[in-house]
C-alpha cells in the first residue's frame, strides 16, 4: 500500500516540481507508529526551538480527528486544514499564525472524519502548495498514530521522516515496523526516544534495531540516525494542560537543553 501512495504522489510531485523547484522549505514528517508516545508535544516544542534560532515554521497538524496543535499553542483557528481539504479555502487561508514569532500552524478540526476525505493526494497537494509558498524554512507534519493510508501518504512527500518512540515493547515493535516500511523506498530516518533517562539508553536501543534491520536483511542502503533522547517531566505534562509551550516556560531546564540537541542533530540531518 505505502508503495501505490509513494507512487501516486510522487507523479503529482513531479507535475508541480518546476514551479516549485526554487523553494527554500523543507518538510519533516513526524511519526510514531504507536500512539502515546508524546508525538505532538515533542513537535510542538522543537518548533518552538526552531523558532527562537530564527527559522520560519509551518506546522500541519494531520492526526485526522483531533485538535492537538491548537490545544498545545492556546489557539482557536477559525478555519482548519479540513476547510482546505473540502475545498472552502485556499492554503494561504486556512494557515493561522501562532502567538509566537515564526510559528504558523494550519490546525487540525476534532471529530473529523477521514471517510470525508474522497480523494487522497489532496494531503499530498496540501504540502505542495505549502512548498510553493516559499515562505517557510520548515514545515513540520505532526502525523497521527498507526500506518494508515494517510499517514503513509504524508510519509511519501518527505525525505525527512523523524520518528518518536519510547523504550516500551509494543512501541518499540512498531516502530520496527515503520522502518520495514520505509526501508523499500526511503533513504534515512531520524529516530529520537521519548521518556528516556539519557542518550545512551536510546543509542542502545537504536543500535539493537539497526542490527535487526540486518540480521533480517532489510536494504542496506538504508540508515536509521539516532538523534537524542528527551526524559520525563511532570512539568511537561503540566504544561501542556495549561496550553504552554514547556521549552518556552522551562528555558534552562535539562529537557530543553535535550531538545537542543535533538535539533541540532536534525539539522545536520535533513535535505
Amino acid at each position: 500500500m505505502f508503495n501505490a501512495i509513494s507512487s501516486q504522489a510522487s507523479k503529482l510531485i513531479n507535475l508541480t516540481r518546476k514551479s516549485q523547484n526554487q523553494s527554500k522549505t523543507k518538510i519533516i514528517t513526524v511519526t510514531s507508529g504507536k500512539g502515546g508516545v508524546g508525538k505532538s508535544t515533542f513537535t510542538a516544542n522543537i518548533s518552538y526551538l526552531l523558532s527562537k534560532r530564527g527559522y520560519k515554521i509551518a506546522i500541519i497538524d494531520a492526526d485526522i480527528g483531533l485538535a492537538n496543535m491548537q490545544v498545545l499553542f492556546d489557539m482557536k483557528p477559525k478555519l482548519t486544514l479540513f476547510d482546505y481539504i473540502e475545498g472552502r479555502n485556499t492554503i494561504t487561508e486556512v494557515i493561522s499564525e501562532t502567538k509566537f514569532a515564526n510559528i504558523s500552524l494550519v490546525a487540525g478540526k476534532s471529530g473529523y472524519q477521514y471517510a470525508h476525505i474522497k480523494n487522497s493526494l489532496v494531503l499530498t497537494r496540501i504540502v505542495e502548495d505549502i512548498k510553493a509558498l516559499n515562505k517557510y524554512d520548515l514545515v513540520l507534519i505532526d502525523t497521527g498514530a498507526g500506518l494508515n493510508n494517510y499517514v503513509q501518504e504524508f510519509l511519501s512527500v518527505s525525505n525527512n521522516i523523524l520518528a518518536l518512540t519510547t523504550t516500551d515493547p509494543s512501541a518499540l515493535t512498531d516502530v520496527y515496523a515503520l522502518m520495514k516500511m520505509l526501508s523499500v523506498e526511503k533513504e534515512k530516518l531520524l529516530l529520537c526516544f521519548n521518556h528516556t533517562q539519557n542518550y545512551k539508553i536510546g543509542e542502545t536501543i537504536a543500535n539493537s534495531l539497526v542490527n535487526l534491520a540486518k540480521k533480517n536483511r532489510l536494504n542496506t542502503n538504508f540508515m536509521v540516525k539516532y538523534i537524542g533522547n528527551v526524559s520525563t517531566s511532570a512539568n511537561i505534562s503540566t504544561t501542556s494542560r495549561l496550553r504552554k509551550i514547556f521549552a518556552h516556560e522551562f528555558a534552562n531546564d535539562d529537557i530543553t537543553k535535550q531538545l537542543q540537541k535533538a535539533i541540532d542533530s536534525i539539522l545536520n540531518n535533513i535535505k
